[in-house]
Protein backbone atom coordinates (compact mmCIF):
# COMPACT_ATOMS: atom_id res chain seq x y z
CA UNK A 1 0.00 0.00 0.00
CA UNK A 2 2.92 2.35 0.73
CA UNK A 3 4.56 1.93 -2.59
CA UNK A 4 0.74 2.66 -4.19
CA UNK A 5 0.50 5.97 -2.22
CA UNK A 6 3.74 6.99 -3.16
CA UNK A 7 3.23 6.21 -6.90
CA UNK A 8 -0.13 7.80 -6.22
CA UNK A 9 1.58 10.89 -4.88
CA UNK A 10 4.63 11.64 -7.45
CA UNK A 11 1.62 11.00 -10.45
CA UNK A 12 0.03 14.66 -8.83
CA UNK A 13 2.80 16.39 -9.56
CA UNK A 14 3.92 17.50 -13.07
CA UNK A 15 7.12 16.28 -13.03
CA UNK A 16 6.88 13.12 -10.71
CA UNK A 17 4.16 11.95 -13.80
CA UNK A 18 6.72 13.39 -16.75
CA UNK A 19 9.63 10.93 -15.22
CA UNK A 20 7.38 7.98 -15.01
CA UNK A 21 5.84 8.56 -18.32
CA UNK A 22 9.50 8.82 -19.44
CA UNK A 23 10.69 5.73 -17.85
CA UNK A 24 7.58 3.91 -19.31
CA UNK A 25 8.32 5.03 -22.57
CA UNK A 26 12.15 3.83 -23.17
CA UNK A 27 10.72 0.85 -21.13
CA UNK A 28 8.74 0.13 -23.98
CA UNK A 29 11.19 0.80 -26.74
CA UNK A 30 14.00 -1.31 -25.21
CA UNK A 31 11.77 -4.04 -25.10
CA UNK A 32 10.23 -3.55 -28.72
CA UNK A 33 13.50 -3.23 -29.85
CA UNK A 34 14.80 -6.37 -28.79
CA UNK A 35 11.70 -8.26 -29.60
CA UNK A 36 11.63 -6.70 -33.21
CA UNK A 37 15.44 -7.37 -33.77
CA UNK A 38 16.02 -10.49 -31.87
CA UNK A 39 12.61 -12.61 -31.61
CA UNK A 40 10.85 -12.47 -35.18
CA UNK A 41 8.10 -14.69 -33.70
CA UNK A 42 7.01 -12.00 -31.15
CA UNK A 43 7.85 -9.19 -34.12
CA UNK A 44 4.38 -7.59 -33.52
CA UNK A 45 3.95 -7.01 -29.56
CA UNK A 46 7.74 -5.39 -30.14
CA UNK A 47 6.02 -2.98 -32.88
CA UNK A 48 2.89 -2.09 -30.79
CA UNK A 49 5.39 -1.38 -27.99
CA UNK A 50 7.69 0.67 -30.11
CA UNK A 51 3.93 2.30 -31.07
CA UNK A 52 3.54 2.80 -27.49
CA UNK A 53 6.78 4.49 -27.04
CA UNK A 54 6.63 6.74 -29.66
CA UNK A 55 2.90 8.38 -28.58
CA UNK A 56 4.37 8.83 -24.85
CA UNK A 57 7.47 11.11 -26.64
CA UNK A 58 4.40 12.83 -28.00
CA UNK A 59 2.60 13.39 -24.77
CA UNK A 60 5.53 14.22 -23.42
CA UNK A 61 6.67 16.71 -25.85
CA UNK A 62 3.01 18.47 -25.82
CA UNK A 63 3.18 18.50 -21.91
CA UNK A 64 6.42 20.19 -22.54
CA UNK A 65 4.92 22.97 -24.50
CA UNK A 66 3.89 24.75 -21.17
CA UNK A 67 7.48 24.55 -19.66
CA UNK A 68 9.05 27.83 -21.22
CA UNK A 69 7.26 29.75 -18.05
CA UNK A 70 8.57 27.67 -15.37
CA UNK A 71 11.85 27.73 -17.22
CA UNK A 72 12.53 31.46 -17.71
CA UNK A 73 11.02 32.37 -14.08
CA UNK A 74 14.06 29.97 -13.03
CA UNK A 75 16.40 31.31 -15.20
CA UNK A 76 15.58 34.92 -14.27
CA UNK A 77 16.12 33.92 -10.25
CA UNK A 78 19.62 32.27 -11.38
CA UNK A 79 20.43 35.10 -13.14
CA UNK A 80 24.33 35.26 -13.82
CA UNK A 81 24.86 32.93 -10.22
CA UNK A 82 26.11 35.62 -8.23
CA UNK A 83 25.71 33.34 -4.85
CA UNK A 84 27.90 30.86 -6.60
CA UNK A 85 31.51 30.95 -5.29
CA UNK A 86 32.85 28.51 -8.10
CA UNK A 87 32.90 30.75 -11.22
CA UNK A 88 33.26 27.77 -13.07
CA UNK A 89 29.78 26.21 -11.67
CA UNK A 90 28.25 29.85 -12.19
CA UNK A 91 29.02 29.88 -15.76
CA UNK A 92 28.47 26.42 -16.84
CA UNK A 93 25.29 26.52 -14.86
CA UNK A 94 24.31 30.30 -16.70
CA UNK A 95 25.10 28.37 -20.23
CA UNK A 96 23.26 25.75 -19.47
CA UNK A 97 20.03 27.65 -17.77
CA UNK A 98 20.30 29.36 -21.21
CA UNK A 99 20.61 26.24 -23.65
CA UNK A 100 17.40 25.03 -21.74
CA UNK A 101 15.79 28.08 -21.99
CA UNK A 102 16.13 28.22 -25.90
CA UNK A 103 15.59 24.54 -26.76
CA UNK A 104 11.59 25.06 -25.26
CA UNK A 105 10.69 27.15 -28.53
CA UNK A 106 13.01 25.46 -30.79
CA UNK A 107 10.79 22.53 -29.95
CA UNK A 108 7.50 23.66 -29.92
CA UNK A 109 8.31 25.11 -33.74
CA UNK A 110 9.56 21.75 -34.76
CA UNK A 111 6.52 20.41 -33.20
CA UNK A 112 4.18 23.29 -34.89
CA UNK A 113 5.90 22.38 -37.77
CA UNK A 114 5.08 18.33 -37.68
CA UNK A 115 0.91 19.16 -36.56
CA UNK A 116 0.91 21.30 -39.85
CA UNK A 117 0.16 24.65 -37.66
CA UNK A 118 3.65 26.23 -39.02
CA UNK A 119 4.92 25.99 -42.62
CA UNK A 120 8.27 25.76 -41.62
CA UNK A 121 11.08 22.84 -41.51
CA UNK A 122 10.76 20.82 -39.07
CA UNK A 123 14.04 18.89 -39.40
CA UNK A 124 15.92 21.79 -38.97
CA UNK A 125 13.95 23.13 -35.67
CA UNK A 126 13.97 19.54 -34.22
CA UNK A 127 17.75 19.58 -35.01
CA UNK A 128 18.18 23.02 -33.18
CA UNK A 129 16.56 22.06 -29.99
CA UNK A 130 18.26 18.42 -30.02
CA UNK A 131 21.72 20.44 -30.55
CA UNK A 132 20.67 22.75 -27.29
CA UNK A 133 19.88 19.70 -25.52
CA UNK A 134 23.14 18.25 -25.78
CA UNK A 135 24.82 21.25 -24.84
CA UNK A 136 23.06 21.63 -21.58
CA UNK A 137 23.79 17.70 -21.07
CA UNK A 138 27.44 18.49 -22.15
CA UNK A 139 27.85 21.87 -19.62
CA UNK A 140 26.14 19.87 -16.88
CA UNK A 141 28.34 16.76 -17.26
CA UNK A 142 31.05 19.42 -16.48
CA UNK A 143 30.14 20.83 -13.84
CA UNK A 144 28.94 18.01 -12.24
CA UNK A 145 32.99 16.91 -13.01
CA UNK A 146 33.98 20.13 -11.66
CA UNK A 147 31.94 19.85 -8.40
CA UNK A 148 32.93 15.70 -7.50
CA UNK A 149 36.87 16.98 -8.60
CA UNK A 150 36.64 19.91 -6.14
CA UNK A 151 35.06 17.85 -3.35
CA UNK A 152 37.46 15.34 -3.31
CA UNK A 153 40.48 18.13 -3.60
CA UNK A 154 38.76 19.09 -0.43
CA UNK A 155 38.62 16.19 1.47
CA UNK A 156 42.23 15.85 0.23
CA UNK A 157 43.37 19.05 1.57
CA UNK A 158 46.20 19.58 4.09
CA UNK A 159 43.96 21.37 6.62
CA UNK A 160 41.49 17.99 6.42
CA UNK A 161 44.73 15.90 6.93
CA UNK A 162 46.12 17.76 9.82
CA UNK A 163 42.74 17.72 11.87
CA UNK A 164 42.53 13.99 11.18
CA UNK A 165 39.16 13.58 9.81
CA UNK A 166 35.79 15.88 8.80
CA UNK A 167 33.01 15.34 11.35
CA UNK A 168 31.04 12.09 10.58
CA UNK A 169 27.66 14.11 9.59
CA UNK A 170 29.93 16.72 7.48
CA UNK A 171 31.57 13.54 5.93
CA UNK A 172 28.17 12.17 5.15
CA UNK A 173 27.17 15.32 3.45
CA UNK A 174 29.95 15.12 1.38
CA UNK A 175 29.65 11.54 0.31
CA UNK A 176 26.04 11.96 -0.80
CA UNK A 177 26.74 15.20 -2.68
CA UNK A 178 29.46 12.86 -4.31
CA UNK A 179 26.84 10.32 -5.45
CA UNK A 180 24.25 12.70 -6.68
CA UNK A 181 26.85 14.44 -8.94
CA UNK A 182 28.04 10.74 -10.00
CA UNK A 183 24.76 9.91 -11.10
CA UNK A 184 23.95 13.09 -12.33
CA UNK A 185 27.23 12.46 -14.53
CA UNK A 186 26.18 8.89 -15.90
CA UNK A 187 22.86 9.57 -16.37
CA UNK A 188 23.43 12.95 -18.84
CA UNK A 189 25.95 11.24 -20.52
CA UNK A 190 22.85 8.40 -21.33
CA UNK A 191 21.04 11.42 -22.73
CA UNK A 192 23.97 12.88 -24.59
CA UNK A 193 24.31 9.63 -26.30
CA UNK A 194 21.14 9.37 -27.41
CA UNK A 195 21.42 13.60 -28.31
CA UNK A 196 24.01 12.87 -30.57
CA UNK A 197 21.96 10.00 -32.15
CA UNK A 198 19.35 12.06 -33.31
CA UNK A 199 21.22 14.95 -34.55
CA UNK A 200 21.98 14.77 -38.82
CA UNK A 201 23.48 12.13 -39.98
CA UNK A 202 27.56 12.35 -40.07
CA UNK A 203 27.72 14.19 -37.00
CA UNK A 204 29.59 11.38 -34.65
CA UNK A 205 27.46 8.54 -34.24
CA UNK A 206 23.98 9.96 -35.39
CA UNK A 207 21.56 7.76 -36.51
CA UNK A 208 23.22 4.47 -35.79
CA UNK A 209 21.49 3.84 -32.47
CA UNK A 210 19.40 0.65 -33.30
CA UNK A 211 15.83 1.31 -30.94
CA UNK A 212 16.64 -1.09 -28.07
CA UNK A 213 20.09 0.90 -27.46
CA UNK A 214 17.76 4.01 -27.00
CA UNK A 215 15.82 2.83 -25.49
CA UNK A 216 18.78 1.08 -23.11
CA UNK A 217 19.88 4.65 -22.56
CA UNK A 218 16.86 6.22 -22.07
CA UNK A 219 15.68 3.83 -19.36
CA UNK A 220 19.37 4.01 -17.60
CA UNK A 221 18.96 7.43 -17.34
CA UNK A 222 15.08 7.65 -16.31
CA UNK A 223 15.77 5.16 -13.42
CA UNK A 224 18.58 6.91 -12.43
CA UNK A 225 16.65 10.34 -12.35
CA UNK A 226 13.68 8.11 -10.35
CA UNK A 227 16.32 7.46 -7.55
CA UNK A 228 17.51 10.87 -7.50
CA UNK A 229 14.23 12.38 -7.05
CA UNK A 230 12.92 9.25 -4.22
CA UNK A 231 16.38 10.67 -1.99
CA UNK A 232 15.57 13.67 -2.43
CA UNK A 233 11.93 13.40 -0.97
CA UNK A 234 13.68 11.08 1.16
CA UNK A 235 16.05 13.89 2.34
CA UNK A 236 13.30 16.45 2.56
CA UNK A 237 11.84 17.08 6.29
Amino acid sequence: MASLSGLASALESYRGRDRLIRTLGYCCQLVGGVLVEKCPASSELGTRLLAVSTQLSHCRTILRLFDDLAMFVYTKQYGLGAEEEDAFVRWTSVLGNLADQLYYPCEHVAWAADANILHVDSFRWWTLSTTFWALSLLLGVARSLWVMLRLRQRLRSPAVAFTSQLPRGKQRAVSAQLQLEALTVLSNLADLANAVHWLPRGVLWAGRFPPWLVGLLGTVSSLLSLYQAAQADAATP
